[in-house]
């Protein structure tokens, strides 16, 4: 597998670890309920491991903007799918917009390895 598609799938990892993690959060009751903060903590953990391997091949910042973007929009979606929770058209622009700017840092930087 080439560096820079070992990067990617390590990032892509820990995005999703990271979502996981954060929907735990959610339903760890502020840490009352044991097994969603254990699994949570395993989950962010995992993730920041594997946002460290990525970091072996693409820069921190370009690394974190995609991460906490798509970590945005994921999670934004399980919240409406999964708690209920309301999207206005303002949210949505929003979270068009952080799209919108993953995909331009992708496609088009020269920084990000291809």
């Amino acid at each position: 597998m080439s560096p820079a598609l070992s990067a990617y799938a390590a990032l892509f990892t820990a995005i999703v670890l990271e979502v996981i993690g954060t929907t735990l959060l959610q339903k760890s009751a502020q840490f009352t309920r044991l097994w969603p903060t254990l699994g949570m903590a395993a989950c962010y953990l995992g993730a920041f491991w594997f946002l460290s391997l990525t970091l072996r091949t693409v820069p921190v910042g370009l690394a974190y903007a995609i991460w906490s973007g798509l970590g945005i929009v994921l999670i934004s979606l399980i919240g409406w799918r999964v708690f209920g929770q309301a999207l206005d058209p303002p949210a949505m622009i929003g979270i068009g917009l952080i799209i919108a700017g993953v995909v331009v840092i992708n496609l088009f930087s020269k920084s990000m390895p291809h």
